[in-house]
């Protein structure tokens, strides 16, 4: 994984967050295409350096929801 690779996750994280309200990392990885876990917190990261997304945590304590700022 490099930043090229990391940048265009995070374009991908973006796309499908922008179709969204807000999801669960399970619903994110799936809709953005991304592959492993690791690729998507490594976009997550770089979004949130940017301080594009809000993260709060799920009803039950173990998922992780996204947000686009507002």
């Amino acid at each position: 994984m490099n930043t090229d690779t990391i940048g265009l996750n995070a374009g991908c994280v973006w796309a499908a967050l922008n179709e969204a309200d807000a999801l669960g990392t399970k619903q994110l990885k799936k809709i953005a295409k991304i592959k492993t876990e690791k690729e998507l917190y490594a976009a997550l990261g770089w979004l949130a350096r940017e301080g594009k997304v809000n993260f709060q945590e799920g009803e039950d304590g173990k998922e992780l929801i996204v947000s686009l700022v507002q």
